[in-house]
């Protein structure tokens, strides 16, 4: 359940008109928590505010903050598509989930609700003399927060359809999944073990990606019916009716019918399945994004090797980091009927440097400066992360001879390689 809440929070944050929703609910709160101080003896504490500087004040807010909340949309949607063209769409869901361009628009729409139900209700006659004064601070505050907001927003705006921001926040969202991966690299489940002969397997009717896994449901169907489960599908997977999820069996002391009588619905419910791949449980499509901008650096269209190199150094802190993983011996199992497997680290690297080695493989400065990285990479981890680096340093290397023309940048790739080997 807390899985499915996690993946429900990211999925809302991912929206642009919740936060705005809550702030025009927030500003009309507001108003009414003027009007409460009518009802304590404030009033004849606090000094007589003017009924015409009020409404001026309501009157500015509410003529300016719809022009700066349209230009703000403006402005987002010009730097979203900025960003989506230049580095790729996949990268998209992240950058809209931008808190600050969000927090923004949200405050600009919320003084403008604030102000005009002000505005009515002060025309009206709805507020007294303690009231009015509430009012006039609490309008003092929503103007100061709405200066603060728009310079930083601007700020934030700049940079916002800029490559190098696109790359930053790909990396932090993949760095924030591989940490939860790494902390639990099984899911909290227990490790594979042999193959059994009698293996039910279970399905979904659904067709898409694999976003998240309810392990806690599954341990409480193997718990009631006495059964164990080896998940075969991880987050990330590209699922089919075909294809199985997980596979059950009974154990020694089982009645023979629970297998018989498999609630195969319940159990395909624990597997979240929609049409896109989603950051948080699957840090190895944040590094498919990474090395999806990098390509896409390296086409003829846009010839910009030197962000194919910053890439790569993202690449390399990821896997250095998760390299220490596979450290670790003891990994806490809650789960102990499920059986989960880790992240392969050759499906990982595949994933980071495949595309990039292949559309790299002519330019000797992102050929020599991925073979540097393999190289850092295959010294950080144990044997399989080893040769998984080194798998791929050989790959590039028989790109990069097939490509570069001249023998004095195949040489140099050839002496980054040597390194490596």
């Amino acid at each position: 359940m807390n899985d499915r809440l996690r993946l429900l929070f990211h999925r809302i944050g991912e929206q642009l008109w919740i936060k705005p929703l809550l702030m025009c609910v927030l500003s009309i709160l507001g108003i009414f928590l003027a009007k409460a101080a009518d009802t304590t003896k404030i009033g004849a504490y606090v000094p007589e505010i003017r009924h015409d500087s009020i409404e001026a004040l309501l009157s500015t807010i509410s003529a300016s903050m719809l022009i700066i909340a349209t230009f703000a949309v403006g402005s987002m949607v010009t730097s979203y598509a900025s960003a989506s063209s230049k580095a790729t769409p996949r990268s998209f869901a992240l950058i809209i989930a931008d808190d600050v361009s969000q927090n923004a628009l949200s405050i600009f729409i919320g003084s403008f609700i604030y102000s005009l139900v002000g505005l009515i209700a002060l025309e009206n006659g709805y507020f007294e003399r303690g009231g009015r004064f509430a009012l006039f601070v609490l309008t003092l505050l929503v103007f100061t927060l709405v200066i603060l907001t728009f310079v930083r927003w601007l700020d934030s705006i700049a940079r916002l359809g800029r490559i190098q921001t696109t790359i930053d926040t790909v990396e932090k969202a993949t760095r924030h999944a591989l940490t939860r991966r790494r902390e639990t690299p099984r899911l909290q489940g227990a490790a594979t073990g042999l193959r059994h002969e009698q293996l039910t397997p279970v399905f979904t009717q659904n067709i898409g990606y694999l976003q998240c896994i309810d392990v806690a449901c599954l341990q409480k169907y193997a718990e009631k019916h006495q059964l164990r489960m080896r998940i075969v599908c991880l987050p990330g997977t590209f699922c089919t009716p075909d294809r199985p999820l997980v596979y059950v069996w009974a154990e020694a002391d089982t009645p023979p019918t629970v297998l018989g009588n498999l609630d195969e619905e319940t159990l395909s419910k624990a597997f979240i399945v929609d049409i896109e791949r989603a950051f948080t449980d699957d840090p190895r499509f944040g590094l498919i994004v990474l090395s999806e901008i990098a390509s896409k650096a390296l086409s003829p269209a846009i010839n910009d090797p030197g962000t194919a190199i910053t890439v790569i150094g993202s690449m390399v802190r990821l896997l250095t980091e998760w390299s220490n993983v596979l450290e670790t011996s003891a990994q806490p199992v809650k789960y102990d009927r499920i059986e989960v497997p880790e992240l392969s680290s050759d499906d990982m690297f595949d994933d980071a440097f495949t595309a990039i080695a292949r559309y790299g493989a002519g330019t000797v400065e992102v050929a020599v400066r991925l073979q540097k990285a393999l190289h850092s990479l295959a010294v950080a981890g144990d044997k399989r992360f080893k040769e998984a680096a080194l798998h791929q340093a050989r790959m590039a290397l028989t790109r990069s001879e097939s490509a570069l023309e001249l023998e004095e940048e195949r040489t140099a790739v050839k002496a980054a390689t040597t390194a490596t080997w």
